[in-house]
């Protein structure tokens, strides 16, 4: 049954943290583009992660280690997940040659996208959850066969021209293929014309929701409470603009981690499927996790890939 443990005070907290993060890292009251540096990445990635473990710390003073062992959990999860986005986030740019001044822009305003999105998600799978308990089974079914499709499926590059926002919006929609610097759209000869930067936001946006079907029934496998269901996936997804620009450079070293993001999948999913017969304690849960990914990153830092 789904629940909250969260207190008023918790949720004031988690917001305030929030509120002025969002004004500070992401700059939203900055005009001028601006191309984001490594040093600067790294030190906003160390300070989201930093306060996301004071965030568990406080959950646990306030409300006990079991809920903040599946804060970190949920937390590992969907920052894992979340990297994964970032390879379609760099194929993106990398199709419509965004100049690196642009690209903060467009990762503000969909990151603040994603935000509104992952609460409609929750609350949706709150909702059936909690009126449907056996939806759970399906979400487990559903995370075992994305899981085993992660680890069979061959590595492809995808093209952004077969992506589903971008064909509907170049025939619904004016465009000129033009940089008109970071806006969104320009007025030419009297009509709105919808520029580069705004197609890559509707795909990004798009991508962010079918990523969103895989890693919010991952983070209920973990946990039916919502307040950690949601400062979980929200801390993760306000590391992920600057977690970007700190792996842009070195994303591709990363070749393994699909395998490990594959396995994490089916082992929530079938946490979840058998949870009527087997209970598996938090603790063992954030073992896994943790030894599944980091595993997978250390077999692509260790393991040389072979020259084609």
């Amino acid at each position: 049954m789904l629940h909250s443990v969260g207190s008023p005070l918790l949720w004031g907290v988690f917001l305030t943290v929030v509120v002025v993060g969002l004004l500070l890292d992401l700059g939203l009251f900055r005009k001028s583009d601006r191309v984001v540096r490594s040093r600067e990445a790294l030190a906003w990635t160390i300070a989201w992660f930093s306060l996301a473990m004071l965030f568990a710390l406080s959950v646990w003073l306030r409300i006990g280690s079991r809920s903040a062992v599946e804060f970190v959990t949920g937390y590992l999860i969907e920052l894992a997940l979340s990297v994964d986005n970032l390879f379609v986030f760099l194929m993106v740019f990398s199709f419509f040659r965004v100049p690196p001044a642009y690209q903060h822009r467009i990762l503000v305003w969909g990151i603040i996208g994603a935000l509104v999105m992952r609460a409609i998600f929750i609350l949706a799978g709150a909702a059936l959850i909690s009126a449907f308990h056996w939806v759970l089974y399906v979400f487990g079914a559903f995370l075992i066969f994305t899981g085993g499709k992660i680890l069979l499926q061959r590595e492809e590059q995808q093209n952004p021209e077969h992506n589903l926002i971008f064909r509907v919006m170049r025939k619904l929609i004016r465009t000129t293929p033009e940089y008109h610097g970071a806006r969104f759209a320009v007025r030419i000869e009297g009509r709105w014309y919808a520029t580069p930067p705004l197609l890559v936001l509707m795909i990004i946006e798009a991508t962010d929701l079918v990523f969103a079907l895989d890693s919010i029934p991952a983070i209920f496998g973990v946990t039916t409470d919502a307040f950690i269901v949601y400062t979980s996936n929200i801390f993760a997804i306000l590391g992920l603009r600057n977690l970007f620009f700190l792996l842009a450079a070195i994303m591709d070293k990363f070749r393994y981690l699909k395998i490990g993001l594959g396995l994490v999948l089916v082992f929530i999913g079938l946490k979840m499927v058998g949870s009527h017969y087997v209970k598996v304690a938090t603790g063992w849960s954030l073992a896994v996790v943790v030894l599944l990914l980091g595993g997978s990153v250390l077999a692509s830092i260790l393991i040389k890939q072979r020259p084609r």
